[in-house]
């Protein structure tokens, strides 16, 4: 065999793989009176694992490029050059030459192994069923009318629920806002596309904290963007450093997650909020505001947001109810100028036509019942609770093995691991072992990180869940 395998690409052997049968298919290598290579041959000649080639192969015939036979081996499928003479697209070529890149390949395999295997779950970024406000949103959906539309809704939003989310971030977030200045988005996610797609270019330099969700996020990359990274301490990021990025590479958005970080916890002073803002304002650079957990205090104290401090319209802030109602609500809301926001609803309305009314009109009736508040105080004692469990784990099982930040709020706890190990490897030991987080490396620059939350699972599964990453990490070198 003249071919081989690029043991240093980035794109996956058994991908690489199947793209050169598929080519040679269509290029005659392979005729399609012949058996394709065997498994076992193709393994041996490769010098790989014969389940790779296996991978391979089931790609190719879930594309309907080939056909296994019992006892005749596998070959070419009729369909591409039988009687009907008709060809099947080469979908793999389609899937990478599309504009929106994919989530990284460890992104994937931690959502797989979620979905197939039941691990105890510190990765994921969303509450735990018995958090969600399940007997008041059944009151809501059982006792109450719809009255909502059932036609497209405003392209905005629902007018009711944005004169509800106006009311909402005055009295929770000291946000002085109105209906026109509100969108309502399918959950925060799709609000930083909007963003993104309508408000940048390619090559524009956007700033974002390291670590932090941001860094992971194709988005970014799949708009060409330049991305400069702003580090996160303790304190959260240095208002000077930020200003140093801009004079060297003239950034034209900034990205922030304030309070209490995602992954770090940190909670930004208001001083330095205030930097923040002063630096926006003199240089006329937009702030991008992710905020989806301001109101879990654990001290119950009032965080402020940069969007309740910005008195020029500098700051376009995010928000949902993911991360303190129920994620699958998928209501969320960008507060901006009117223009932009004008903007962003026409990007919307190209996508998807606008929200779903049912969905505006439970949320709606939730922030405005009574049910609201007593659910964000269970909350947040709830969440507490379980900050306190993973720190007592963290100090019963790891002991001197890592170094933490012990967050006053969120879902997550950022740590560091005392000793250099290999990340996908103790990620592999840990899975083995029934457990499942975040390694650090997709969320920042440095090594040897780990993010956990601690939102997702009750106590004593938290416990349970640290002891099992102590046995791996024990047996990773």
């Amino acid at each position: 065999m003249d071919w081989n395998i690029d043991r240093k690409a980035k794109k996956p052997i058994y991908k690489q793989i199947a793209e050169y049968i598929e080519n040679g298919i269509a290029d005659g290598t392979f005729p399609p009176d012949k058996p394709l290579p065997s498994e076992r041959y193709l393994a041996m000649e490769l010098n790989i694992n014969r389940s790779t080639v296996v991978a391979a192969y089931d790609e190719l015939e879930s594309n309907g490029l080939i056909q296994r036979n019992r006892g005749s081996g596998t070959t070419i499928s009729k369909d591409i050059w039988g009687i009907t003479k008709k060809r099947i697209p080469s979908w793999n070529r389609y899937i990478e030459a599309g504009s929106i890149l994919p989530n990284l390949p460890v992104t994937q395999r931690i959502r797989k192994e979620m979905e197939e295997q039941k691990l105890i779950n510190l990765a994921s970024g969303e509450l735990s069923e018995d958090l969600f406000p399940m007997n008041a949103l059944r009151e809501i959906t059982s006792t109450r009318s719809f009255i909502g539309r059932l036609g497209y809704d405003h392209p905005q939003g629902n007018a009711v629920l944005r004169t509800t989310i106006t009311k909402h971030v005055k009295e929770f977030r000291n946000i002085e806002t109105n209906p026109s200045s509100i969108l309502i988005t399918s959950g925060a996610q799709q609000a930083l596309h909007l963003v993104v797609q309508c408000l940048l270019k390619p090559g524009d330099a956007v700033v974002i904290e390291d670590p932090s969700y941001h860094y992971n996020l194709p988005i970014f990359k799949s708009a060409g963007l330049n991305i400069f990274y702003l580090p996160v301490n303790d304190d959260g990021v240095d208002p000077n450093e930020l200003l140093a990025l801009h004079k060297k590479h003239r950034i034209r958005m900034i990205f922030l997650n304030p309070a209490f970080q995602n992954p770090t916890g940190t909670l930004l002073k208001e001083s330095q909020q205030k930097a923040i803002l002063e630096i926006s304002s003199e240089h006329g650079i937009p702030v991008v505001e992710d905020d989806p957990y301001s109101l879990t205090s654990f001290k119950g104290e009032e965080v402020s947001t940069l969007k309740s401090l910005d008195k020029h319209g500098n700051v376009l802030y995010i928000s949902s109810l993911s991360k303190f109602v129920a994620s699958g609500l998928r209501i969320g809301w960008i507060i901006g100028p009117r223009s932009v926001i004008e903007r962003l609803s026409d990007a919307k309305q190209q996508i998807d036509f606008g929200h779903a009314s049912f969905t505006q009109w439970i949320a709606n009736d939730f922030l405005e019942s009574e049910h609201f508040h007593s659910h964000i105080k269970k909350l947040v004692k709830e969440l507490e609770n379980r900050r306190n469990q993973i720190v007592s784990s963290f100090n019963y099982f790891l002991k001197d093995q890592v170094e933490f930040t012990i967050p006053q709020g969120g879902i997550h706890i950022w740590c560091k691991l005392k000793r250099d190990v290999n990340e996908m490897k103790l990620l592999e030991n840990s899975i083995k072992r029934g457990v499942i987080y975040v390694p650090g490396s997709m969320m920042g620059s440095k090594r040897c990180y780990v993010r956990f939350t601690f939102a997702r699972e009750k106590e004593e599964t938290i416990n349970e869940g640290i002891k099992r990453f102590a046995d791996a990490l024990n047996l990773t070198r």
